[in-house]
């Protein structure tokens, strides 16, 4: 991918003393084009300058110059108006000139403008856009299969889906751009802060909310549509685009790459073709992390309303009563009441044999005595006693034991009377006890869970990769029935094949003398 490249005069105008007129008329300009009017002489300038605020007094010769710097930086382009009819001299020299936007003046404007609306907005994670792509994929879906959905039809159909997309990925970055400055955001005032993260972390909980769901619902869109053929989608776009050929050129092909890129994007979003995650699931982790750090935050803010003072707040306290007592002792008796100068705690403690040290020696030259930390913390010394009993927890552990085995066997034992032997109807389990059933519903769970192949077939495994089970739809349709002790379940008789081949093994290998 090519670097973008700017031109370096594009956004010069934004810059200077007299940026504030160049901006003006950019703005008198883009106006102008929202009304069609795409030339404007000298006394139409003036007007448009009045229109969108600039009040101030400016010269002919002024303007005149301001427009040939634009003229200079590629931004506006004159032209002689040879359809005019001039009365006198003067007003050929002011009426003569055209002053209109360039190609590259309208994406510097264009730019300006959307620089200002970033820096005004606020992005946002929304499941309606989520809802409206899933929406238009399925509109595209039936337009394709219809022979009577019209080649318009698609097109807006289409022209909706790309800028629901560009929503999502506008308003995605820029909630993330907010979200990472909210989770570095550490000057506001406390109870704004608590409100805003709170509000953010349940915010972050509706989004989470049958995200997958939605998630899944686009994929299997996006492959109905495409298996009506990305191509046939596009070309039927194209003709209801009906694009005019304004510079003599086929725009035909360009806008088919365009929208190759903006198909591409769409997949790279909800189903990559090269197989890699897709930028919803990172979305996803985005969320989850961004909710669990906003919660650490709230948990340190309640703790800290929680105490009814801080050591900064203790600290500031002290200063100020050291500023306002009178006498150099009233200081020390502070200082020593704050700070804990007082008599040693443990000097009533004595050596083991005190009679090998003299009570006359100093403190300097008698051997240390051993003072407990609980004392230090607590104020007391530790008092040592018997011992409890340990608990005997053989029995217990040999019960669990037991236990475990017994779940295991009969784990193992409805793993093999589901063992198919090869590929069976549902139907044909008939009657099954409760617990079979049960493990027949958790792999039947997981099969559908799973993403089918090309074929429809449809693959899972159990957690610990001994059972799989392979899933077919049934080709005519049937319903199957099976009969529990509980009742009666019901459903599509689907094509199963289930391999108990990691039982199998175990089980043998147990039962070798």
């Amino acid at each position: 991918m090519e670097p973008i490249r700017v031109p370096p005069e594009m956004f010069r105008f934004t810059s200077g003393d007299r940026a504030g007129l160049y901006i003006a008329i950019l703005q008198a300009f883009g106006e102008a084009n929202e009304r069609l009017e795409t030339a404007l002489g000298l006394d139409d300038v003036r007007a448009r300058l009045r229109s969108v605020g600039w009040l101030d007094a400016i010269e002919d010769d002024d303007l005149v110059a301001a427009l040939s710097q634009l003229r200079e930086w590629n931004l506006v382009d004159v032209t002689q108006n040879h359809a005019e009819n001039y009365r006198t001299a003067s007003e050929y020299e002011r009426r003569n000139l055209q002053y209109s936007l360039t190609r590259q003046g309208e994406a510097a404007f264009a730019g300006v403008l959307h620089a200002l609306s970033v820096l005004t907005s606020a992005g946002a994670l929304q499941t309606a856009v989520l809802d409206a792509i899933a929406d238009r994929l399925g509109d595209l879906d039936a337009l394709l299969g219809d022979d009577a959905g019209t080649d318009r039809r698609i097109f807006s159909a289409l022209m909706e889906l790309e800028g629901h997309l560009d929503a999502l990925r506008t308003n995605t970055t820029q909630f993330n751009g907010e979200l990472q400055r909210l989770l570095r955001a550490d000057g506001a005032e406390l109870s704004t802060f608590h409100e805003v993260k709170a509000a953010t972390v349940a915010y972050l909980q509706e989004f989470l909310t049958n995200l997958d769901q939605r998630t899944r619902s686009i994929e299997t869109r996006i492959g109905r549509v495409e298996a009506h053929g990305v191509g046939v989608l596009h070309h039927r776009a194209l003709m209801g685009a009906d694009l005019p050929r304004l510079g003599g050129g086929d725009p035909g092909p360009e806008w088919l790459a365009h929208r190759h890129a903006r198909w591409e994007g769409l997949r790279a979003w909800f189903l990559p073709a090269d197989g890699t995650r897709p930028r919803v699931e990172q979305l996803h982790l985005v969320a989850r992390r961004a909710i669990i750090t906003l919660l650490q935050v709230l948990d340190r803010i309640t703790e800290s309303r929680r105490r009814a003072s801080s050591a900064v707040a203790d600290f500031r306290e002290l200063a100020r009563w050291f500023t306002v007592l009178p006498a150099q002792d009233d200081l020390h008796r502070v200082w020593s009441t704050v700070f804990g100068l007082a008599p040693a705690r443990h000097a009533h403690l004595s050596h083991p044999d005190p009679e090998l040290v003299s009570t006359s020696a100093s403190w300097s030259d008698a051997p240390a005595v051993e003072v407990s930390a609980l004392l230090r913390s607590s104020g007391r010394t530790e008092r040592f006693s018997r011992t409890g009993r340990v608990r005997d927890v053989g029995s217990i552990k040999a019960a669990r034991a037991e236990l475990a085995l017994a779940e295991r066997a009969q784990l193992e034992a409805a793993w093999s009377l589901l063992d198919t032997h090869g590929s069976v109807r549902l139907s044909a389990f008939g009657r099954l006890e409760h617990g079979t059933f049960e493990r027949l519903l958790e792999l039947l769970g997981r099969a559908l869970a799973s993403n089918p192949t090309s074929s429809g077939t449809r693959r899972a495994t159990t957690t610990d990769g001994k059972i799989e089970i392979i899933l077919r739809h049934p080709a005519d349709g049937a319903i199957a029935q099976l009969i529990t002790p509980r009742g009666r379940f019901s459903g599509p008789d689907y094509e199963i094949e289930i391999r108990a081949s990691g039982v199998a093994q175990s089980r043998g290998k147990r039962a070798a003398p």
